[in-house]
């Protein structure tokens, strides 16, 4: 009478919050000698504090037999304390459960109540094995007098099924038979069966549509509505006829059924099961959409999120009925529940055309702009909102949020570069929405945004003047290059800025007033690929101004051009000395470049001062002279721009690569240059009979031969090889000429060697005569001056605005035996180059230089040529040779001789 109850227990627990550990400890012992007790009431009471136990998370497998000992007590109470426990605790791997399947079968065909509770239980603990052995007694409770017990039996062969799949020809049709079912709860349970089962194998339950078709029109149980529907919604995709013959029930309960969850359930099986296609569900659909609209704004997060979702699945099918609550949705994208605001983008995205885009896009974008301080809400209302909003959702802001931005931003990208822009109708805009986005992301955003600037100007030929325009402000700008390095700066535009306007420089007006910001001191602090970038556009913009300046050129132009090379050779020498291997070179090499073109205009003289000194010189100077008339501008202003607009760039197909030949014979995984082999040096095996010493070291005679040596050092001992010999030579008597042959000798081994960088030795400077290095004098050169006839680089005075009417968008790129995939290209319009270009008549490149280009015939092909087959020459046997030869003989016998 003293033992501890279930309810002490709990009040004991409450008591010791402090060391429940040791509280526990002790109650697992008292129960350890209750359960081992003869008292069946002590003993079902102990299983029962072990219940509660377990459900605290301490474990009570040890008690198993106990456990199967109170299911088998002949008492109601204590068989029901058993099988708590049991479906508590036990599982497959419960070893006792092998000895419960007779006392299963037992209680199954015992009392009603003895029976309830065993079904109960047996839903919990089922195995594969109680399953096979179970099916017929679980069947025959189908037909039992009592509707509770058919219920239970009902639900306990869906668990049957899960594991013994076996059994579904036998319950199958007595399953269906339980649709007609006297009592409503035996129906709604084998309709719940029916439509758990009908996921797996839809199929196998068309036949079943006629009788829940008469339930669905018939019944007033909400929750049995429900999974018929659901359970109509598995079957229509597999028997069209059903959707014609559904759709005004459903329609029916949509218009009025107040119940909120069944309302949905018809929504959701109306778009999964293609109700809402073709003209017979307009009505059915815009329904649809404007119940699911108020679920958006109601006050229930569930219902918001439920609504989201199914409205996402309408925009494929029908995208103008769900745009009508474009405001309506847009509003969820500011929500403070993060789920929904994922939803609500995921819906935004899928519904955006080329109407609504630009609309859709500046809303998003408002959201990542930061809150400014004239926009702080007053003492009134931030009170007013604290009272209604919970203090965690004040403190977090969607717009603060870096991984809510990034997404956003990537969906605003995503939307507009779909299907290859697609949607996008003003290409000016979305230029400048991607810099926008670049100064108010935030984010880590600036490799996705300069792969947009860079594919846009590639692929919109009319969209280039303004691009340019719009890189030329970027790179003006010095906001974005003090940034440079924070994190979520998007310096990553200065990249793309720099290439554009080195790419079509020839857009710029005034291309000269740009070269100060690419070579400024600040650049360094970009990072090493920008700043190639940098260096590389601004020799092409140089480029560019310097012909322009050729083709009207004024001798007042040569101290700014002269002071502009010596700028920029200033930049070159500073960037030289970069840790960064592609600075470094690209820097050396345009300044050797700006080095030729100053010395150039160093040497060059104007007409005027040319016409003064050949009038007190001698004739040599007035034929020179003469000869120097027909150019009036410093030549080498023609050096920089063919190296880089000879040819144009344009987009490659996607497929480019794959449609590329593989040439017959390729091995990549063969070596280029073998690498050399290496002697292997034997120690163990050098006798000292076998050493022969040699002074110097260079030859050695072996069997009357001479033959060259290599020299190896092993463990700090030098040996000359020659075969299997090894000679140990002494470094204090070597010859300093024998030990530089041998490290030239080595050097040329290792010269050959991928694995080895060797530097030439620099060399020896050599002292000259400046006096005496002859002036070499350009005005000899043949003219540069191009002909009429060539095209030359289009010069404005002024940037022109540019209005686009139509927009041309070269989707599918180069192939590779066709220069530009595209039929018809429309070129800028406000350019002068408004005539199409077709794949047939593609420009040539600008040939600025008068040099003759060089002639290649027309069908020279521009695709991979075909691999050279060497065919090796059969050897000739000894038969054969001799055949030849008697023929030849015979052939010079008969010939003719002359008289």
């Amino acid at each position: 009478m003293w033992e501890r109850t279930l309810q002490d227990l709990i009040r004991g627990l409450r008591a010791n919050k402090k060391d429940e550990s040791k509280f526990i400890a002790k109650a697992v012992d008292e129960i350890r000698r209750e359960v081992k007790g003869d008292d069946m009431e002590l003993k079902a009471g102990a299983v029962l504090k072990l219940t509660y136990l377990d459900m605290l998370g301490y474990d009570m497998s040890w008690a198993s037999f106990h456990v199967v000992e109170a299911m088998s007590s002949p008492r109601f109470h204590l068989k029901s304390v058993g099988y708590l426990a049991a479906s508590q605790s036990f599982n497959e791997d419960t070893d006792v459960l092998m000895l419960t399947t007779n006392l299963l079968k037992k209680d199954l065909g015992s009392n009603p109540a003895d029976t309830a509770v065993t079904l109960n239980g047996l839903s919990a603990i089922i195995t594969p094995d109680l399953a096979r052995d179970l099916t017929t007694e679980l069947i025959a409770m189908l037909n039992h007098s009592r509707a509770q017990i058919r219920k239970r039996a009902v639900l306990a062969i869906y668990k049957v099924l899960e594991k013994y799949p076996e059994a579904s020809s036998h319950a199958r049709p007595r399953l269906i038979e339980k649709l007609e079912d006297p009592d409503s709860g035996v129906v709604a349970a084998t309709v719940n069966v029916l439509c758990e089962l009908a996921r797996r194998n839809p199929q196998d339950y068309l036949t079943l549509a006629p009788q829940l078709f008469h339930l669905l029109t018939n019944s007033t149980n909400n929750w049995m509505l429900i999974k018929i529907i659901k359970l109509f919604g598995s079957l229509s995709p597999y028997e069209p006829r059903l959707v014609k013959k559904l759709q005004p029930p459903i329609t029916e309960l949509i218009s009025t059924t107040p119940a909120i969850s069944l309302l949905y359930e018809c929504v959701h099986t109306c778009i999964i099961g293609g109700m809402l296609q073709g003209s017979s569900g307009d009505a059915l659909a815009e329904l649809c959409v404007s119940k699911l609209a108020a679920f958006i704004q109601d006050a229930d997060q569930n219902l918001k999120y439920i609504a989201l979702l199914a409205m996402a699945k309408i925009v494929p099918s029908r995208p103008h009925l769900v745009a009508e609550y474009q405001d309506t949705i847009l509003a969820s994208v500011s929500d403070q529940d993060i789920s929904i605001r994922m939803r609500a983008l995921d819906l935004v995205t899928a519904m955006v055309n080329r109407s609504n885009l630009q609309s859709i896009v500046q809303q998003l974008l408002s959201h990542l702009v930061p809150e400014s301080i004239s926009s702080l809400p007053t003492a009134a209302q931030s009170l007013a909102r604290s009272s209604t909003v919970p203090s965690s959702l004040q403190l977090s802001s969607p717009s603060r949020s870096p991984s809510y931005r990034l997404i956003l931003s990537q969906r605003i990208l995503s939307i507009c570069s779909r299907s290859t822009y697609e949607n996008v109708t003003n290409f000016e805009w979305y230029l400048s929405v991607l810099v926008d986005l670049a100064h108010i992301a935030n984010v880590d955003i600036g490799a996705e945004i300069r792969d947009q600037l860079v594919d846009v100007v590639g692929r919109v030929r009319a969209a280039r003047r303004y691009t340019v325009k719009l890189m030329y402000s970027v790179l003006t700008d010095d906001s974005m290059l003090q940034n440079a390095g924070e994190e979520g700066s998007c310096s990553e535009v200065l990249w793309a800025a720099a290439w554009i306007v080195g790419e079509y420089c020839e857009e710029l007006s005034e291309p000269e007033r740009l070269l100060p910001y690419l070579l400024q001191p600040n650049i360094t602090r970009l990072p090493p690929d920008t700043v190639s970038i940098y260096i590389q556009a601004a020799i092409k913009i140089f480029g560019f101004w310097a012909s322009e300046l050729a083709q009207r050129w004024d001798e007042d132009d040569l101290a700014t051009i002269k002071s502009a090379v010596e700028n920029m050779s200033e930049r070159m020498a500073a960037l030289v000395s970069s840790p960064h291997i592609e600075v470094q070179e690209r820097a050396a090499n345009i300044r050797q470049l700006c080095n030729f073109i100053f010395a150039d205009l160093n040497s060059h003289r104007s007409k005027t001062s040319t016409l003064a000194y050949a009038t007190t010189g001698s004739s040599t100077a007035l034929e020179d002279t003469a000869s120097a008339q027909d150019v009036s501008f410093p030549k080498s202003l023609y050096l920089i721009q063919p190296l880089f607009s000879t040819y144009e760039l344009n987009p490659v197909a996607s497929n480019a690569q794959a449609s590329v030949p593989v040439p017959d014979g390729l091995d990549l995984d063969a070596w280029i240059v073998p690498p050399p082999q290496e002697p292997v040096v034997m120690v163990d095996n050098v006798t000292p009979e076998k050493k022969k010493k040699s002074r110097k070291g260079k030859e050695k005679e072996v069997n009357g031969n001479k033959r060259k040596t290599s020299s190896k050092k092993v463990k700090g001992l030098e040996l000359l090889q020659d075969g299997d010999t090894l000679t140990p030579v002494d470094p204090d008597v070597e010859s300093p000429e024998e030990r530089e042959r041998r490290k030239a000798e080595r050097r040329e081994q290792l010269r050959d060697d991928p694995y080895y960088i060797i530097d030439d030795p620099p060399p020896k400077l050599i002292e000259e005569d400046v006096e005496s290095i002859p002036v070499v004098r350009l005005e000899d050169m043949p003219s540069i001056i191009p002909d009429s006839t060539s095209r030359r680089p289009f010069l404005r005075t002024a940037m022109q605005e540019f209005s686009s009417d139509a927009f041309v968008v070269e989707r599918d790129g180069e192939m590779p035996g066709n220069p530009i995939s595209r039929t018809t290209a429309t070129a800028t319009p406000s350019s002068g180059r408004g005539t199409p270009i077709t794949s047939g008549s593609l420009p040539k490149p600008v040939h600025l230089s008068s040099f003759p280009p060089y002639e290649t015939p027309d069908d020279l092909r521009t695709s991979t040529p075909e691999p050279i087959k060497v065919v090796r020459s059969k050897k000739k046997t000894a038969g054969a040779e001799k055949e030849r030869k008697k023929k030849k003989r015979t052939a010079n016998t008969s010939a003719p001789t002359d008289t």
